[in-house]
Order: structure tokens, then C-alpha cells, then sequence
């Protein structure tokens, strides 16, 4: 029997075979949904949130969920909301978790539970059994979102999202610590370097959490770091890529009112947690537009604005 006529269909390379030519980055937006992000200071244009609730009575011993005091329910879940609706007043998409079971007390620090390439995400693999499994539910949202999932970590890896920052377009600081291990620093690392994406790694100080909670960066050329927490390696890494590099004054504020913990919504503009008067003078004074909204309660949790957010898409920019 004569099959050579089977290579001339579509189904074997023949007539009719549409090759696929286009990379992944370039189908964002059209066989994927929008995604991507290279970048920490361009605006913000798209959000991922848990919205909190019951799971937040397990607080009644704070320290067995890794919360710093006794969480009130109502009064957390009122400013998660106002922590949405600035979002939204500022023209950027709020998605939500939405894990459709009960979720673990933790489950609202989204920023924890995936990184934000210009391919898709990184599936974070939180350090803690506390936070074991959150990160399934942010991939089933991520998925239905039409985000590309590129890696999930694995083996004995643990990587957090909040460990992980975008200096420049090709370049990431990720931090090794308490919360990303060698392992899991390396997987990472390994799929950016396939990406042609550099990756400084950094260790953090002990009794130290992500390399969030150190580092913020609100435009191409200004960083903001926490004084004796951020290392020599990592800000001088920061001035070699271009950047001023400037030390926030109120340690007090930064640890009671997590200061420090805010997200970069455009270029110089941040939303931040009020009631921290001196280092928001200091933001001013740098020609940072701050706006502020209360988290004080969920600030309980060990967390804020920052760890609060998961970042779904950036404006790219080739800076």
C-alpha cells in the first residue's frame, strides 16, 4: 500500500502545516492572557490578591502561623479590601486567589507564592510546612488567568517570590536565606540563565525573611535599603547597575510599621502603609509620591502592602 501521499497532508508537515514561528513572550496577550514583568518600578498594571477570612481565627496562638500577635478577622479583611479598591483607583486590575476551600492563614501573602518573568511565572515552594501547598492554588488562578507557568520548584528546593528582584530587564538579585535555600536558589537560576537573564545571588542575615523586606526599588536609578540588613555585595551591585542607593532613617517605623513594605505602582509613586511620618518625609523629600493606606491589622500577620501583593504585569521597558 502507497502511503506517500500521507506527506503531503497538513498532519505530516504537508500542504496546509502552519508552523508555529512566534516566541512565548510574543503570544502574551493573544493565545495566553497579559502577563509579564522585568522590571520593579514601570507601572503597575495587573495584581494578584487572597482575599483573607475565617482562616484567620487559627491566629488565636499567632506564633504556631508565623504571625507576630492575635489577628481581628473583621477588622483584617476591611483593609484588605482598602487595599484592593487603591489598586483599582490607581487603573490596575485586582485578580484574586479564590482557592474555592479553606485556605491556610497565609494564604494572603500572594507575593510569596510566584516571581513574575516576561515568559510567565516561577512557582514559588514556600520554606515552611506552616505555608506547604498555598502555592497550589496560585497555580491553578495563574493557569486560568492564562499566565505560563515555566517552573515549579522542586526536590528539596524552597524558593519564596518576595526573594527575588528585578534589577534591570536582564538582570535578578535573589536572595538565599531562611526562606530560599542553595537548592532552590539554583533552580531558579538555572531557568533565568536559559532566559539570557543574570542572576546576582545574595545571602540574607539570619532573623532576616526575604530580600523584600530589605530592598525596594522606585525607578531605574533609586533604590531604597534597610541600614545593615541589605549586604555589601548586594548594593554594590545595585551602584554597578546604575542605582543610588538610599538607606531608610526610622528602623523603628520600618519594623513596627513595616515602612519599608510598600509596592511601586509607576515610576517614583509607591503605595505604602500609613502611620510612618518620618520615612514617609524621607520617600517625599526623594521625590516619591506616596499614598498611604492602613494595614496596621494585617501588619499583625508578620507582613503588608508589599508581601500583600502579587504581581501579575508590568509595563515592560528595555532601560
Amino acid at each position: 500500500m502507497n502511503l506517500d501521499f500521507l506527506h503531503n497532508t497538513s498532519a505530516y508537515g504537508g500542504r496546509g502545516w502552519s508552523p508555529r514561528r512566534s516566541s512565548l513572550r510574543e503570544e502574551a496577550g493573544r493565545i495566553w492572557g497579559h502577563y509579564g514583568q522585568s522590571n520593579e518600578w514601570a507601572a503597575l498594571k495587573a495584581v494578584l490578591l487572597h482575599r483573607p477570612g475565617p482562616e484567620l481565627r487559627t491566629t488565636q496562638n499567632p506564633d504556631t502561623v508565623q504571625m507576630l500577635a492575635r489577628l481581628d478577622v473583621e477588622k483584617s479583611c476591611r483593609q484588605h479590601e482598602t487595599l484592593a479598591q487603591a489598586y483599582i483607583q490607581a487603573g490596575i486590575k485586582v485578580f484574586y486567589v479564590e482557592p474555592g476551600v479553606a485556605s491556610l492563614p497565609n494564604q494572603m501573602f500572594v507575593s510569596d507564592l510566584m516571581f513574575m518573568t516576561p515568559e510567565g511565572a516561577v512557582l514559588a515552594r514556600p520554606a515552611s510546612t506552616v505555608r506547604a501547598g498555598e502555592e497550589r492554588w496560585v497555580a491553578r488562578r495563574l493557569a486560568e488567568l492564562g499566565v505560563p507557568i515555566l517552573k515549579s520548584v522542586r526536590g528539596r528546593g524552597t524558593f519564596e517570590g518576595a526573594d527575588a528582584a528585578w534589577i534591570d530587564p536582564s538582570t535578578v538579585m535573589l536572595g538565599r536565606g531562611l526562606r530560599t535555600n542553595a537548592e532552590g536558589a539554583s533552580q531558579v537560576t538555572a531557568l533565568l540563565l536559559e532566559m539570557n537573564v543574570r542572576v546576582i545571588q545574595v545571602d540574607l542575615p539570619f532573623g532576616t525573611m526575604h530580600l523584600m523586606g530589605m530592598l525596594r526599588l522606585v525607578d531605574r536609578s533609586l533604590a531604597l535599603a534597610w541600614p545593615r540588613q541589605l549586604s555589601h555585595v548586594a548594593v554594590e551591585a545595585l551602584r554597578n547597575h546604575g542605582y543610588t542607593v538610599h538607606f531608610i532613617p526610622d528602623e523603628v517605623e520600618a519594623i513596627r510599621g513595616f515602612a519599608l513594605n510598600f509596592v511601586t505602582i509607576g515610576p517614583r509613586k509607591i503605595l505604602m502603609p500609613a502611620g510612618n511620618p518620618n520615612t514617609q518625609a524621607f520617600y517625599e523629600d526623594l521625590g516619591i509620591c506616596c499614598l498611604t493606606i492602613e494595614v496596621g491589622e494585617l501588619a499583625k500577620a508578620a507582613g503588608a502592602v508589599g508581601c500583600l501583593t502579587g504581581i501579575i504585569e508590568r509595563e515592560p521597558t528595555s532601560i
